[in-house]
């Protein structure tokens, strides 16, 4: 029966593309543990169904929604592959996103780490904690430092399989540099703090708050110095902290890892 049916649903649900074109996931979509991406697909900029998603379609959903120079968005692409377990892959799907401790990884801002279930969908005691480090009504990177290095603690603090690789940890850095200057503004490096609680809690661009795509293109240059810039305004985390190792946080970035 459902062989049948899939086929005739898609051939009646037009795909459609847009900033003003918003529908959540269905009961045969997939998401990931990324906020961003979800909103993307959700707006149609990435396929809605979320599945095989070529290089072609990564580079123009991140272009045209984010600005995000064609370039970054093929090499996020290749990142996002080594995700899809079929030898040879050519697409990925969104919820190959999260096989854990490949990209996806503990200390998420939005999701549970995986010792505790499901690391697809939103959480939102855990996002509750990221917000509270988001003291103004304008995000700025030392406050997106201080979400991340709390999470990490709390993490640490209570995953027993806790881990963190040097690829995860850039992905980290990436992700929290992300929602400030590449969804806010590269030039301050701030963000209406509405407008990324819009997106995370309901993965949604918040042009009803004031939200434009960006005027100026991301590149890779932008993308190495906010990382950089981000992990100087991290403390270290070490074996001092309650509940943690003896590993710390303050790691060498891996060049161009880059996470949304």
């Amino acid at each position: 029966m459902r062989t049948s049916f899939l086929p005739a649903f898609a051939a009646v649900t037009p795909v459609l593309a847009g900033f003003d074109t918003w529908s959540p996931p269905g009961p045969y979509d997939v998401r990931a543990p990324c906020p961003m991406l979800n909103t993307l697909a959700n707006h149609g900029f990435l396929p809605h169904d979320g599945q095989d998603i070529t290089r072609e379609e990564t580079e123009n959903a991140l272009f045209d929604a984010l600005n995000i120079n064609k370039t970054l968005g093929s090499f996020l692409f290749d990142f996002a592959l080594t995700t899809n377990p079929e030898a040879n892959a050519t697409t990925f799907s969104l919820n190959d996103l999260g096989n854990h401790n490949i990209l996806e990884h503990d200390a998420s801002l939005s999701r549970s780490d995986a010792y505790y279930g499901n690391v697809l969908t939103f959480n939102q005691s855990v996002f509750d904690e990221t917000y509270s480090y988001w003291t103004d009504e304008t995000v700025t990177l030392q406050m997106a430092a201080n979400a991340r290095i709390a999470r990490i603690k709390t993490s640490m603090a209570t995953n027993p399989t806790y881990a963190m690789s040097d690829l995860a940890n850039a992905f980290t850095l990436g992700e929290s540099a992300a929602y400030v200057v590449v969804f806010g503004d590269k030039t301050t490096a701030t963000v209406p703090r509405a407008w990324v609680k819009w997106l995370f809690q309901h993965e949604q661009l918040p042009q009803h708050l004031g939200w434009k795509r960006p005027a100026l293109s991301f590149e890779e240059g932008d993308l190495n110095r906010f990382m950089e810039l981000l992990q100087n305004l991290t403390a270290p985390v070490n074996e001092t902290d309650p509940g943690c190792t003896s590993r710390t946080q303050r790691r060498r970035i891996p060049r161009s890892h880059f996470g949304f």
